[in-house]
């Protein structure tokens, strides 16, 4: 790792030690940082991006920051859920809080989502083999979310 990237990332996992306790690992051709070993942010180049949901993305928008995008190996042009750390954000860990906790929140969510999320039982894995579009389509089929409930304002 350059001095440029560990001296960024460095300041990267200070912004955020006020949540708990962060610490990066290289990934993505970039960093992956933890917060208590909750996946919250990626440095890509001299860049932080802080998870966002639909729950939080307006928030980044309103701050006029952007989505981390890149292009994938077949040309397709693709997105992930991390959204740039607003500039004054970078300054301060005072300032950068509010933004972390909603990266954190954002997590934390996406997390609870996928342990929610119903697992095929043995008799779907048996249609599957049966009768593999049956399957594909029971598969696919959209299950209201515990973040779509919470969008509805459910509980």
């Amino acid at each position: 790792m350059a001095d440029a990237d560990a001296s960024f990332v460095s300041h990267c996992v200070e912004l955020l030690a006020a949540l708990g306790q962060p610490r990066s690992r290289r990934m993505f051709g970039g960093h992956g940082i933890y917060v208590d070993d909750v996946f919250v942010a990626l440095i890509i180049g001299e860049q932080l991006y802080l998870k966002a949901d639909v729950a939080a993305r307006g928030d980044f928008e309103q701050a006029g920051c952007s989505p981390f995008e890149y292009t994938t190996r077949d040309g397709r042009h693709a997105a992930l859920g991390y959204w740039s750390a607003p500039d004054e954000a970078m300054e301060s860990p005072a300032a950068m809080l509010p933004w972390a906790r909603l990266a954190l929140a954002s997590a934390l969510r996406a997390a609870a989502n996928s342990r929610a999320a119903p697992r095929r039982s043995s008799s779907a894995t048996s249609r599957r083999r049966g009768n593999a579009a049956t399957a594909l389509k029971s598969a696919v089929a959209p299950t209201k979310t515990a973040s779509s409930k919470l969008r509805a304002g459910k509980p």
